[in-house]
């Protein structure tokens, strides 16, 4: 099986669309996250390859959970994902230690080319 992938996003449809492209392109989604919390509970359940993170979400946003999954495994693979004119927050969590980030719409080809360049 393929790499294994968390999802993080608050939105059920952009998880699932995110989740069809993934899982056509050989990577194995081992587990959903809605938000910042959850992601960090399923981080450390799941131990995935990879995460996509949203950046804007209720409870803890995706740059707070970028912050505590780094603590918690400084190796962890981080994309944020975000819609246009976040490119402050991008550029917050690139410091952060995200290693690419994905632009809302996802467009598939970007990203399993993100995908695949952290993985290599």
């Amino acid at each position: 099986m393929g790499k294994k992938v968390l999802i993080v996003d608050d939105a059920v449809f952009m998880r699932m669309k995110l989740k069809d492209i993934l899982e056509k392109n050989g990577y194995e989604v081992v587990d959903e996250a809605q938000n910042g919390l959850e992601a960090i509970e399923k981080y450390k359940t799941s131990q995935p390859d990879i995460v996509t993170m949203d950046i804007t979400m209720p409870e803890m946003d995706g740059l707070d959970a970028l912050k505590e999954i780094k603590e918690y495994d400084k190796d962890a693979k981080i994309l944020m994902c975000s819609a246009m004119g976040q490119q402050a927050m991008v550029m917050d969590a690139i410091r952060s230690g995200a290693l690419d980030f994905i632009v809302k719409p996802f467009d598939a080809d970007r990203v399993i080319k993100a995908l695949d360049k952290v993985t290599v």
